[in-house]
């Protein structure tokens, strides 16, 4: 055997079995962890490398991988699984599984990456898919489908669709339809919420009018549908808006599928604004009601998570982006979230914390002096506090 690809195989599995350690952060809300869960070194080597000497005696990395991030979550059997959006050195984007007894480290790919179903002859890429356990018994996975547009003279111009498959292994896949939003001409950043309403399927959409522009629907859109084998959605109704002057200024999008709570579905979202270093991409939490899963019932001031350190160094910097959420039946939430398009983190917290922070958070006021206002308030109020003590 290759003594290089031996090398490389010690120095991989030293890298997954390394225990991972929270932080020294602090919030209350939740932990961060000092290593990344995946990132591109976590790729076994046998999909980059020829390891046959006769054909590759150099060895030569043949098919590299530049970025893993974006990851669809879900815990099965007491395992923990992230269908990880892959991006190869040619640039485009597949998905592979990654699998962890502990949901914090010890993530290895397994040895194959999914292959789908090729029904969209027109489709050059794929990513960023959510996974939902619905209570019809399958677990779905929405992703964007990206085409090129062409339509105009432009070799950037592309066309978004929301992707739909389905397993119940996370190994075998039934590709179904693309989602088609009637009122929309393009989709990116759709959610399957786990629970029929009203005896429907429904999705938490974003509304587009091209493939970068959130469009006129200006916030997440909600949107039911009758067959998800032919999903069609005729009218999206908006739920968490985009605002001027907030994390959700140039546009927003769903992440993690709704997470249950006795008060309300909690969402962990994605909210983007311009910056004179380009777009910063942060991640914020609203709820919506349990009977009307599309009425927002809180929304908490300011973004949950945002890049620190070196999460804001990478391929597409200053950003943090999560699709997966992993809230256990013993109150655990695990968010996984990606840095600057580059690599995987996790942030543990608690239903009840989430909870806690959601509905107790003061509101954004949306002006400076009211805002100034707010924390003037908690101010006097821990001053008087402090004084009695």
């Amino acid at each position: 055997m290759n003594k290089k690809y031996m090398e490389l195989l010690d120095k991989q599995n030293k890298l997954i079995e390394r225990k991972n350690v929270k932080s020294d952060f602090y919030n209350g809300i939740y932990d961060r962890y000092e290593y990344p869960v995946l990132t591109r070194e976590h790729i076994p080597l046998f999909w980059k490398y020829d390891l046959n000497e006769e054909t590759n005696p150099r060895f030569m990395e043949r098919l590299g991988v530049n970025a893993v991030m974006n990851s669809g979550a879900i815990e099965l059997n007491g395992k923990f699984y992230l269908v990880a959006r892959i991006e190869g050195n040619d640039r485009k984007s597949f998905f592979g599984v990654a699998e962890s007894d502990n949901g914090i480290d010890g993530f290895r790919f397994w040895d194959y990456p999914i292959l789908l179903e090729d029904t969209c002859p027109e489709e050059t890429n794929v990513y960023d898919m959510r996974l939902t356990k619905h209570e019809d018994g399958y677990i779905y996975g929405v992703f964007c489908s990206e085409s090129k547009d062409n339509t105009v003279n432009d070799l950037s111009a592309a066309v978004a669709a929301a992707g739909i498959v389905r397993t119940k292994d996370l190994k075998n896949w039934e590709r179904l339809e693309n989602l088609k939003t009637l009122r929309s001409p393009q989709q990116r950043n759709v959610v399957l919420h786990p629970e029929f309403v009203n005896g429907k399927y429904a999705f938490y959409t974003r509304p587009m009018d091209d493939f970068i522009e959130t469009g006129s629907g200006g916030g997440i859109g909600f949107g039911l549908c009758d067959d998800i084998n032919h999903a069609v959605i005729d009218e999206e109704i908006m739920t968490s808006k985009r605002k001027y002057h907030t994390l959700t200024e140039a546009k927003n999008g769903a992440g993690a599928v709704p997470i249950k709570t006795d008060k309300g579905w909690i969402h962990i979202a994605h909210g983007v604004r311009n910056t004179a270093a380009g777009l910063r991409y942060v991640i914020y939490a609203f709820a919506t009601a349990l009977d009307d899963p599309k009425k927002v019932i809180a929304e908490p001031s300011g973004l949950l998570i945002g890049p620190m350190g070196m999460e804001r160094v990478g391929d597409v910097s200053n950003v943090v982006f999560t699709n997966g959420a992993i809230a256990r039946d013993n109150g655990d939430v695990f968010i996984y979230y990606a840095s600057s398009d580059t690599r995987m983190h996790v942030a543990t917290t608690t239903i009840d914390k989430l909870v806690d922070y959601v509905f107790n958070t003061p509101i954004d006021p949306l002006r400076s002096v009211e805002c100034v206002a707010q924390r003037c308030e908690l101010i006097k109020k821990n001053l008087e506090y402090l004084k009695k003590q």
